[in-house]
């Protein structure tokens, strides 16, 4: 189960955080606050219900009555869960239920993103992605958190550190480059985006194109392609992503210019730099990621590609878990 908690973000931006765990103990005989899959393509993200009303799941007038943040006196460890680009909270969905047994385990949909505010003047920055998340651990209450991010929500991750040692106790960083990427790689991405063959007639045509036809798979990747399926809703005219492109686009040359060694230095929690055998992140980079942090640590998942945490999940446990033991035992 996961409950969805309304924040509010820089410059207003409306941002829902969803925390999982149990749901509460309810009196076996009030069926009115009865939670139910509201998506029949996942069970991963089962929103809470409020003020005693059964909640549809979708971005309604009443979203902000579902839950007011608030911290949690069961769970008084926070960990704080950022997806990448595209994601959204319910790809940590497997992560945050083995986290949720011992930790409060919260995940967000960032700006642009999943269940979150897509406004279109909205700013797409650096600045703005780290103040959402500043944000939301302060109005959540779960700083000092450890942050696992994957991708752009890993650079969010450890630029939040560098800016904010208070709120941030421990640090995994998934599949992230620290070097800038260049124009040829925006240009890549504007192409890729222009290639996706929407509206999708089914789901099944998503996870097909997704996991095998997509020209930048070199493999059959069912993984993949059902991570792509999550981002997808039905629209009159077929399925369509839940994000807008153009402000994909936007987020991402606000990173991709630049390198982001420097903010790796000024990050002195414990971190984690994790890569898939295959994935984006190299061996060398990754290593030289560790060497500059001040307390940095490395793994790496076999038969995993940029995806790791969807592609191996019982893999990707078993690289972070001892890290993550070891952060919270400090």
């Amino acid at each position: 189960m996961a409950r969805r908690i309304d924040v509010i973000g820089a410059g207003g931006v409306s941002l829902a955080a969803w925390e999982f765990g149990d749901p509460p103990k309810k009196d076996p005989t009030d069926r009115k606050d009865a939670g139910h899959p509201t998506d029949n393509r996942s069970e991963a993200l089962i929103p809470a219900q409020s003020a005693g009303r059964q909640s549809t799941g979708e971005p309604s007038a009443e979203d902000g009555a579902r839950s007011e943040p608030t911290a949690s006196p069961e769970r008084t460890t926070g960990v704080f869960l950022l997806h990448g680009l595209m994601g959204r909270a319910s790809h940590w969905a497997s992560t945050a239920r083995w986290l949720s047994e011992r930790h409060r385990a919260v995940a967000l949909d960032q700006r642009g993103h999943g269940r979150s505010e897509k406004p279109p003047k909205a700013a797409f920055t650096r600045e703005a992605y780290v103040e959402d998340a500043e944000a939301a651990l302060e109005q959540l209450g779960l700083g000092p958190a450890v942050l696992i991010g994957h991708a752009m929500g890993a650079l969010t991750a450890w630029q939040l550190a560098a800016k904010r040692p208070d709120l941030v106790s421990g640090l995994i960083i998934c599949d992230m480059r620290a070097s800038a990427l260049g124009a040829a790689s925006q240009r890549e991405w504007a192409d890729w985006f222009e290639s996706w063959p929407v509206p999708f007639a089914t789901l099944a045509d998503v996870r097909k194109w997704f996991g095998e036809d997509d020209p930048w798979v070199e493999r059959p990747n069912p993984a993949r392609g059902e991570f792509y399926a999550e981002v997808m809703q039905e629209s009159p005219d077929g399925w369509r992503p839940v994000f807008e492109p153009e402000q994909m686009l936007k987020s991402r040359e606000t990173w991709v210019y630049d390198a982001h060694w420097e903010e790796l230095t000024q990050v002195r929690c414990p971190t984690l730099v994790v890569r898939g055998l295959d994935g984006e992140l190299g061996r060398a980079e990754a290593q030289e990621m560790v060497r500059v942090l001040p307390l940095g640590e490395y793994a790496e998942v076999t038969d995993a590609g940029h995806l790791v945490h969807y592609d191996q999940p019982e893999g990707w446990r078993a690289a972070i878990e001892p890290f993550l033991d070891g952060v919270l035992a400090r």
